[in-house]
């Protein structure tokens, strides 16, 4: 057959170029003429993230810091020189909205020279441009009260704001002026140390002496600062600030909390000898010293016994009744507080035994302070459960780990409501 291709020296071209091997492709210099459908996509823009951490602090907006230079401006004024201790409790309640006895270790940590002022650029430097002004009440306090490089709060750290606290509140004044308070003060723990012993008792969870960030958050302390700040009458039993109390003034601590037993058993003076001259009358020694353990076993013989629990219970749940509350046996009462003390021998209760426990708080509470056995006997037996099981954790731990259990529960409920087939139950399948 004859050829259908005209003879030739070399192959014919690909189509798809001009010139050279098909397999070698030249860079086009300009756009296309080819007029091709094919079009440039521009990617889209990447968003940009705001910083969301800031290791010393989120900075103030400009509008805050000009509005809090304004007011600064406004203090320092007619003080070139800058303003002197005395002269401070003013800025740390106006500007940095601090309770007032925070004014002296406020004034230090400004006045880091030690030249006995602040000036104007000293407290901007601090306040403005360390960052400590957008920072919540917590942080700040947290910040001033503790040294520079550490990370926790030590008991030392708390004795100059507490001691201008005695020295400068108008409801303590009295402290000051009784020479009982001031010969005692040389022998006794002092006023501020009875004050700091009860910090760390009930916010340092962890019992070691350091108080962290987190459990100064989780405490009610800053609260209470706030409230001694604003509150000229702090003395709650002492109404009189005579220096002493009797068995009125304890009687209605606490909105009358506290049951006439437990208050006679104080003032019989078995548990402990009062130093106090004046009859019928406790001291701030006999106060600060009087022990619960004597005061709960009735018969001084070491022990707590059933008896001695029986006797105090009677009147808590005599005016139970009396509130129209539903009634407790006494014997589900004495369970009760076997199973949080766990004693070595469970037919009585040693002073032992109720260091070795974390609950013996509760005992106490359940014993002979109405108000608090109320609110103990009707939390929710999920959260007593808890905290038996772990009681290492925080509330905050407590509250998250309910939290995320409710809310699985509510997103498998959802599943099972879609016909989901995740969650088929099987026992809803044919036995065969």
């Amino acid at each position: 057959m004859p050829s259908m291709f005209p003879a030739v020296s070399t192959p014919p071209l690909s189509p798809r170029s001009s010139l050279g091997s098909p397999r070698v492709m030249k860079p086009r210099a300009g756009p296309s003429t080819l007029g091709s459908p094919l079009k440039l996509v521009n990617e889209p823009d990447k968003e940009v993230i705001p910083q969301f951490y800031f290791l010393d602090g989120r900075p103030a907006s400009n509008e805050l810091r000009e509005r809090y230079l304004f007011i600064i401006n406004q203090f320092f004024y007619g003080h070139p020189d800058g303003l002197q201790i005395n002269d401070f409790k003013q800025v740390t309640k106006e500007i940095c909205k601090l309770p007032s006895f925070f004014s002296s270790v406020l004034f230090r940590k400004m006045d880091s020279g030690g030249t006995g002022v602040v000036t104007r650029d000293s407290f901007v430097d601090y306040w403005i441009n360390g960052n400590m002004l957008t920072k919540d009440i917590t942080v700040q306090i947290y910040t001033i009260l503790k040294q520079p490089e550490a990370r926790f709060l030590v008991q030392e750290d708390f004795k100059p704001v507490l001691r201008e606290l005695l020295a400068s509140h108008p409801g303590l004044e009295f402290l000051q002026s009784t020479p009982e308070f001031q010969e005692r003060s040389r022998v006794l723990p002092s006023p501020a140390e009875t004050v700091i012993y009860r910090i760390f008792y009930y916010v340092n969870r962890a019992g070691n002496g350091r108080l962290t960030l987190r459990e100064l958050k989780q405490s009610n302390l800053i609260t209470a600062m706030q409230h001694a700040d604003e509150e000229e009458d702090i003395n709650k039993l002492d109404t009189d600030h005579d220096f002493l109390i009797d068995k009125e003034n304890l009687i209605r601590y606490g909105n009358h909390a506290l049951t006439y037993r437990i208050v006679d058993r104080i003032f019989s003076q078995v548990p402990r000898k009062f130093t106090c001259k004046v009859e019928g009358k406790m001291g701030y020694e006999d106060f600060v010293y009087f022990i619960l353990f004597k005061c709960i076993d009735l018969d001084g013989n070491g022990v707590v016994s059933r008896t001695d629990m029986q006797f105090l219970c009677e009147e808590q749940l005599h005016r139970m009744e009396c509130m129209a509350q539903e009634p407790v046996l006494f014997e589900d009462i004495l369970c009760q507080i076997v199973d949080m003390i766990c004693p070595e021998d469970e037919s009585y209760t040693t002073l032992r035994d109720l260091k070795g426990s974390k609950l013996s708080g509760s005992v106490f509470n359940i014993l002979f302070n109405l108000n608090k056995f109320m609110a103990f006997e009707t939390r929710d037996p999920f959260l007593i459960r808890q905290e038996r099981e772990n009681p290492h954790l925080t509330e905050w731990d407590r509250f998250a780990h309910r939290e995320y259990i409710r809310l699985s529960m509510e997103e498998d409920a959802d599943d099972a409501s879609n016909g989901s087939a995740d969650v088929w139950d099987e026992s809803l399948e044919a036995p065969f």
